[in-house]
């Protein structure tokens, strides 16, 4: 079944700064990046669960892939799948989901 892939402001604002920095020295890379992390993201329309389950997370609702040295982390629903953050992997993870508000459906309201 083919999930519709969604990204959250958070996760836009988050790839939209790493290219921002990639850019001050490559404007090739930064738009290298930001295309495969489109690209990637809309692999997860099938096999979402094909990422590992975020430890941080704690849900295994909550996966994340891999674009070079980068985590695009998601929430899997049955019909959608959102990109909540695009992060680098030697970032703090936890604290940026303690700033956030912690961890939880993108798609509850």
């Amino acid at each position: 079944m083919a999930r519709t892939v969604r990204w959250a402001e958070a996760a836009i604002r988050d790839l939209a700064e790493a290219a921002e920095f990639i850019a001050r020295d490559s404007p090739f890379y930064a738009k290298a990046l930001v295309r495969e992390a489109r690209t990637a993201a809309r692999s997860l329309r099938s096999l979402a669960e094909r990422g590992r389950i975020v430890p941080e997370a704690r849900s295994s609702q909550v996966r994340e892939i891999f674009v070079k040295s980068y985590r695009i982390i998601y929430w899997i629903n049955p019909n959608v799948v959102t990109v909540i953050a695009f992060v680098h992997g030697a970032r703090d993870l936890g604290r940026l989901f303690e700033r956030r508000g912690g961890v939880h459906d993108p798609n509850e309201h």
